[in-house]
Parts: C-alpha cells; sequence; structure tokens
C-alpha cells in the first residue's frame, strides 16, 4: 500500500515521463491485467478529483494505467456532495492515502464564471448554473480584489483560487475525510496541469516531507 508521499511521488514521476513524450511499460502494458483486476479489489495509489476538459485526462497526465487511479471528472473540478462522496468511498474502502484536485490551464468552466459574473445570463441552465455557483466564491475574491487584473492573469489566478477552495472543502466538509486526514495519513493535495507544457505543479496542502 502506498502512503500519501509514495503516491505523490509516483504522479511526479509519471508525469515528468508523459511532458517529457515517454510512457512507462508498466502502463503500457497494464491492459494485460484487465481479468485479473476484474475479479479483485482495486487499490487504486491515488484518487483524482479533475475538470471533465477533454485535453487533461488523469490516467494519461499521469502516466498510469489500468486500475492505478480513482478518477472523479466534473466541469470546473468542483467539490459537490457527489465528488465528496466519492472521494470518501475511495479512501474509506481501498484505503487510498493520496487525494490530488487537479486543475488545469484555460479552463473552461473557470472562464465560464468570470463571463457569467461580468454579464449575468437570464436563460442560463439551471444545472450549468450549480457548476458556476461553486465556483463563484473562490473567483468573486478575485474579482472584487483586482478588478483591473488582465484576463488572461485573472484566468490563471482562478484556477488555482478554485483548487484551493476545493481542497479546503474537502478537508474541512466531511467528518470521514477529517477523520481519515488525522488518523490514516490521507493527503488531500491541490495542483495545476499546464495544458501547454503537459507539466503538473502541485502547490496546495503538499508537506514539506514530501517536498
Amino acid at each position: 500500500m502506498f502512503s500519501g508521499c509514495d503516491a505523490l511521488r509516483k504522479l511526479r514521476e509519471g508525469n515528468e515521463r508523459f511532458s517529457t513524450n515517454v510512457r512507462s511499460i508498466d502502463s503500457l502494458l497494464s491492459y494485460t491485467q484487465r481479468a485479473n483486476l476484474a475479479t479483485s479489489q482495486q487499490e487504486p495509489i491515488a484518487i483524482i478529483l479533475g475538470c471533465s476538459d477533454s485535453r487533461a485526462p488523469a490516467e494519461l497526465v499521469f502516466d498510469q494505467g489500468l486500475g492505478d487511479l480513482f478518477v472523479i471528472r466534473v466541469a470546473g473540478n468542483i467539490v459537490a456532495p457527489s465528488q465528496v462522496g466519492s472521494v470518501e468511498f475511495a479512501a474509506d474502502r481501498f484505503n487510498t492515502k493520496l487525494v490530488v484536485v487537479l486543475g488545469h490551464s484555460n479552463c473552461g468552466a473557470i472562464t465560464a464564471t468570470l463571463e457569467e459574473l461580468r454579464r449575468p445570463t437570464e436563460n442560463q441552465s439551471p444545472n450549468l448554473h450549480s457548476i458556476v455557483s461553486r465556483v463563484r466564491p473562490s473567483v468573486q475574491n478575485l474579482l472584487d480584489g483586482s478588478p483591473d487584473l488582465p484576463h488572461n492573469e485573472l484566468v490563471e489566478k482562478a484556477v488555482r483560487a478554485n483548487v484551493r477552495a476545493s481542497c479546503d472543502h474537502l478537508r474541512h466538509g466531511s467528518a470521514i475525510l477529517e477523520d481519515l486526514i488525522a488518523n490514516n495519513g490521507l493527503l488531500v493535495v491541490g495542483a495545476e496541469y499546464s495544458l501547454e507544457t503537459g507539466k503538473v505543479e502541485f502547490f496546495d496542502g503538499v508537506p514539506a516531507e514530501c517536498e
């Protein structure tokens, strides 16, 4: 069983391979284990709460194979009750010690939220509004505090603010996760994937011993 730091190290190594256009033999051949995985309990090394953006698939970004990651994807990598429940399920059931909230550059959900805050849309669907409303608090503070920021810089800062807010929600919005963090070594960290470079930067909640 991987510790949180061990899992983080493996993700960093996998992302280094991905960003330099290298694939590990283990991940490439993981499909040969499909039959074995189907009849045994899964043991994912990390839980990834990422964005649904088609350009940011966690398994590829971290060069991991079949059975390695428990991936939850939703626009804007937001934390709603179903996402919290999914993280609780994997962390408790499979004893996975690492949760990564993975945002990415040029996130469409962040851009949509900024546009909505500046020009509210009367006809926005309630389902889309539910995503915007969860991104909004972290973005609103940036708009209020730095209204003159260039758009690109505002999006960059908003992506990270949204990741931090999601991490904070997971750390403090679930009694199950709070207990696993306090007593079972669970780590919840935030990261950003660069669509341009392929690199992932872990920037929130990484303990000194994992650096």
